[in-house]
């Protein structure tokens, strides 16, 4: 097994950074991100472009749907998903975001890791980025020095026009 300075470990076949997540728990949040988003997808289909996140078993649902009613059936078959603990539903109802604004939350996304990665203040996978319609969202296991470096990094972010934070504070 490698160590490098970033603290990954490196080692048969797998790449896992340092996380305050126990590792049970970040093999259940993949599996409830794969299991929330077949079920999302499954039943509402063409009705909804919705992501679903989860960082220490709480989801984090974005993107866009229609009308009140599919926002909501989106996170009543999130919230029944096996150990989900609580919901986030920032799901805005408008009209269907086009492939240009998506590749321009990505691309805000990717500046935002990178100021993260720049400023050193705290290891990048302690605070997963998610942009949606220009509005980002940092959920994570931070403390509040942490949280707070992060919040004023990534809103003075060229692109992101608000950032909404989904911590959980280990102080």
């Amino acid at each position: 097994m490698v160590v490098t300075r970033a603290g990954v470990e490196i080692g048969t076949g797998t790449l896992k950074m340092e996380d305050r997540r126990g590792s049970w728990v970040f093999i259940e949040d993949e599996q409830i991100e794969l299991a929330a988003s077949r079920t999302i997808n499954e039943k509402l289909g063409e009705d909804a472009y919705i992501s679903v996140t989860s960082f220490n078993r709480n989801v984090l649902l974005t993107g866009d749907v229609s009308n009140e009613a599919i926002r909501t059936k989106a996170a009543k078959l999130a919230i029944n998903v096996k150990n989900v603990r609580d919901i986030f539903n920032e799901i805005v109802i408008t009209p269907r975001s086009t492939t240009l604004s998506r590749n321009n939350d990505t691309l805000i996304t990717a500046k935002v890791k990178s100021r993260f990665l720049d400023n050193g203040v705290f290891q990048i996978n302690h605070v997963k980025v998610i942009t949606e319609n220009s509005v980002t969202y940092l959920a994570g296991m931070v403390k509040h020095t942490e949280g707070k470096k992060a919040t004023e990094l990534a809103s003075s972010t060229p692109g992101v026009a608000k950032v909404v934070t989904i911590f959980e504070y280990l102080d």
